[in-house]
């Protein structure tokens, strides 16, 4: 079976300024990025966010590289796994992130908030502070739901 892999491709108004705030807000490390030698644009840029990588660049109509910005809204969230969430979200909001729901406990045993970064983008910053098996999952969902 051929290894496959997902990564993140993020387009951005104001890439840029996007690597600043992903470096600031969630300790990203840019790897690399090209430069459009036409008009100084961030035609593609790779970071590392922990173990995981992200693309990013500004927006290419042209190309259908529109950003959530243009679109008005996003459908996707981004899960943000960490140790230390309620940290790492000061950190975020500090840096420019808007917070959408303040850090809670979870049923399923993550602590978890969720952010809109300056660009777009939805982040939901998760802590494992439970181990909880699918079935108990389950089970405390129809109990939440049933009430």
């Amino acid at each position: 079976m051929m290894s496959l892999s997902i990564v993140p491709y993020l387009v951005t108004k104001g890439a840029e300024d996007a690597i600043q705030f992903y470096t600031t807000a969630f300790g990203a490390v840019e790897e690399f990025r090209m430069t459009d030698p036409g008009d100084g644009r961030i035609g593609h840029a790779e970071l590392l966010i922990g173990a995981s990588r992200i693309m990013l660049s500004d927006e290419y109509p042209d190309f259908g590289a529109i950003s959530p910005d243009t679109l008005g809204g996003t459908a996707v969230t981004f899960h943000l796994a960490t140790s230390t969430v309620d940290a790492d979200v000061d950190r975020a909001v500090a840096a420019g992130a808007i917070l959408l729901r303040a850090p809670a406990d979870q049923s399923f045993g993550e602590r978890t908030a969720t952010l809109l970064d300056p660009f777009g983008h939805r982040w939901m910053v998760s802590q494992t502070i439970e181990a909880v098996s699918p079935e108990e999952m389950q089970k405390r969902w129809n109990e939440d739901t049933s009430a």
